[in-house]
């Protein structure tokens, strides 16, 4: 019996210290399978929006001789694809992905076996996909940058709203794909959700020349209030709509988001 009580002990103090913050460990695993496998996402992530940029801002725009607003259709649109681009991106790292560490590689279930916290897990996942959001968000305004797409020093604001947009559209999907029992239903999202988002919340073309009522739809979207902050960070203007009224909006979608995916993984991990 002591001899057994000897032997936890000694394991328990051969076991690698959690750091101080315990997401962070969870951070640093998906970092170093990141390293792998950047190269996989690096279409997706910069190549992808570097040729939208040159199709729609250069290619499109020099059918629009007048602009949009009074400025230059790669003008106009380069911060609209600047939040598109951290939309795509949040969304993909948070539906495969936390579907699989649920369903395939049981990654979760393995990390909810050692001291790491539900919500520590939750954090370090999301910390990661914020990572991506950044490092594909910065390369595009280097790119739009070289374009000479961006008018106004102001533009490195669009960054921290980037960012913001992310958790705000990372959390609730993160629920929604550790609620679903299919991967198909991941699909759906990015069908009826993410593709009509992205058409209609102002990246490609102003809001007010859809109908009313489409309109009041493109306004709830998350997209929307990130295309509009964005877009006046670009181009040195104010925004249609008031600053704090976006970012609050932006953090109660990120709030109740996390919210939400805390309670589904909580259910999910916790036996």
């Amino acid at each position: 019996m002591l001899e057994g009580a000897a032997v936890t002990a000694q394991l328990t103090r051969d076991r690698p210290a959690l750091p101080r913050v315990p997401a962070l460990a969870v951070l640093e695993y998906h970092l170093v399978g990141y390293r792998r496998t950047w190269r996989a996402g690096a279409f997706s992530s910069f190549l992808l929006p570097t040729l939208t940029v040159l199709g729609f801002g250069v290619g499109v725009g020099a059918y629009i001789d007048q602009g949009v607003g009074g400025v230059s259709y790669l003008e106009w649109i380069a911060g609209g694809l600047l939040a598109s681009t951290a939309l795509q991106v949040a969304i993909s790292e948070s539906t495969w992905p936390v579907f699989g560490n649920l369903q395939w590689q049981k990654i979760y279930l393995g990390q909810r076996s050692s001291p790491l916290r539900v919500a520590d897990i939750l954090a370090g996942h999301l910390s990661f996909v914020l990572f991506r959001v950044l490092t594909a968000v910065i390369a595009f305004l280097l790119v739009t940058g070289v374009l000479g797409a961006l008018r106004s020093p102001w533009a490195v604001l669009a960054v921290p709203v980037a960012a913001l947009l992310a958790l705000a559209v990372a959390a609730p999907t993160f629920a929604y794909a550790a609620s679903v029992d299919s991967d198909s239903w991941l699909a759906m999202l990015f069908r009826f959700a993410v593709i009509p988002m992205t058409l209609f919340a102002g990246v490609f073309f102003p809001v007010e020349s859809l109908p009313l009522a489409l309109r009041w739809l493109a306004y709830v979207t998350p997209l929307w209030h990130a295309v509009d902050l964005c877009r006046a960070a670009v181009l040195g203007v104010a925004p249609q709509w008031s600053v704090i009224g976006h970012l609050c909006y932006l953090a109660a979608w990120a709030a109740g988001g996390w919210l939400l995916a805390r309670r589904v993984f909580a259910r999910r991990l916790v036996v």
